[in-house]
């Protein structure tokens, strides 16, 4: 007697594919069927051949898959992280979104009514090829040096150091002191100025430093809190007791001759430097002496691995605190540096808002660069240009210098931008076949 099993209804199961069991001997031919049915009435016919599928049809049975063309728009894509991405691609994305940044300024500019063919002139040959225009670029580029490298050593410990301006005001108002007081013999007066303008920068920054590292306070907010406090003691200064005596206007007496930063020498290693002040020696100093700080000494290389993690800094042995402490000091003592190049370089005097500016400006130097000290020293003298063919493009066209300030975060959006093509690649999925 053969057992017979039911077989259950749906899509993929037929009755040939369910398992029977073999025949006893005596029970006649296998069949599919009850007992007492005809076996060719349940049989499962066989299934049609591929080329007999095929016949009649102009496809071609023994032929690949082809794949079917699908429009860009409906495509599909996906989005992955980088794992690592070398300098030379880095520096192709970064090179493409300053491009596209400065085409969509020279649109804007163009719409506002300077002419195509003046851009070129306006902001390659009269600012590089002309020795005045040049002397002015550098001249203007020296503190922006200071502040851009202020703010890289900052950003390099992951600390967000956003009191630039205050440090800057610090800085110059201790260079005042110094002159005001008369502190020091004349010969090193210069001298003097400068590293009062150092200590009040670190100092200021110390307070933000000191709260986030002890307390876990934002340094955002109290650094930046810290800048109109800065800002409002300079006012009681220049409006009370350091008002100039001469005419009563707010701004402090002018420095004398040998307080102020001089000009280079006429020649140097066979360059005519007249004109050119000494400020510019003392940025490339400073960029030189922070370059070597994170890239070449021990102290660089455990920036990296505060910047990659601080956790993991600390569990490797890295000293994170009295790194981050060292780094933010130092910040602090370039940004009050910044000032006292303004103020014993540029104005000659302390002034009420000489430092208007810098901060974002630095900030735009450090994040172009990516906090590296020696492309933020080159970036701050494109950013200088940039302020110096502003100018001229006031005078000469009557564009607004706020133009110059959009130009300059169309270029920050665009770098933003890049960041995520450096971290991430769009992948397109393979098409469906037919």
């Amino acid at each position: 007697m053969t057992e017979w099993t039911a077989t259950l209804p749906g899509p993929a199961r037929g009755l040939s594919s369910m398992p029977h069991p073999a025949p006893s001997p005596g029970d006649g031919p296998a069949s599919s069927g009850p007992p007492g049915a005809p076996a060719a009435a349940f049989a499962t016919a066989p299934l049609p051949a591929a080329s007999e599928a095929a016949a009649g049809s102009d496809i071609d049975p023994t032929a690949a898959p082809r794949r079917r063309r699908v429009p860009w728009i409906e495509r599909r894509y996906a989005l992955e992280v980088r794992q690592d991405m070398g300098w030379p691609g880095q520096a192709a994305i970064l090179a493409a979104a300053v491009a596209v940044g400065l085409l969509l300024s020279a649109a804007i500019l163009v719409a506002a009514g300077v002419p195509a063919g003046e851009l070129v002139q306006e902001f390659v040959v009269q600012v590089f090829l002309d020795p005045q225009n040049l002397q002015a670029v550098l001249f203007q580029a020296a503190p922006m040096v200071l502040v851009g490298l202020a703010a890289a050593l900052a950003f390099r410990a992951r600390f967000w150091n956003l009191g630039l301006e205050g440090q800057m005001v610090w800085g110059a108002i201790g260079a005042t002191a110094v002159s005001l007081f008369e502190v020091g013999p004349p010969a090193l007066r210069l001298p003097l100025m400068g590293l009062a303008a150092a200590a009040c920068g670190l100092l200021w920054v110390a307070a933000p430093a000191l709260l986030k590292l002890r307390l876990g306070l934002n340094e955002i907010i109290s650094s930046l809190m810290l800048n109109y406090i800065a800002g409002n003691f300079l006012l009681h200064l220049l409006y009370g007791a350091w008002k100039d005596p001469k005419d009563s206007f707010p701004y402090s007496p002018r420095f004398r001759a040998f307080e102020r930063l001089p000009d280079l020498p006429g020649a140097l290693f066979g360059l005519d430097l007249s004109g050119f002040s000494a400020a510019i020696v003392l940025a490339l100093a400073a960029a030189i002496a922070a370059w070597w700080y994170t890239d070449v000494s021990r102290a660089g290389l455990y920036l990296r691995f505060v910047h990659a993690g601080q956790r993991v800094a600390r569990a490797v042995g890295v000293p994170v605190r009295a790194l981050v402490m060292a780094s933010v000091l130092l910040s602090g003592a370039l940004a009050g540096l910044a000032g006292f190049v303004v103020a014993a370089g540029q104005e000659g005097r302390l002034t009420q808002s000489f430092y208007a500016g810098y901060g974002f400006s630095g900030i735009l130097i450090a994040f172009l660069a990516r906090n590296n000290p020696l492309a933020a020293a080159g970036v701050a003298v494109l950013v200088a240009a940039l302020f110096v063919a502003g100018r001229s493009l006031q005078v000469f066209y009557q564009v607004p210098f706020a133009m110059v300030q959009l130009i300059q975060a169309i270029l920050v959006i665009c770098v933003a931008a890049s960041d995520f093509f450096i971290r991430h690649r769009i992948r397109a999925l393979a098409s469906s076949t037919t």
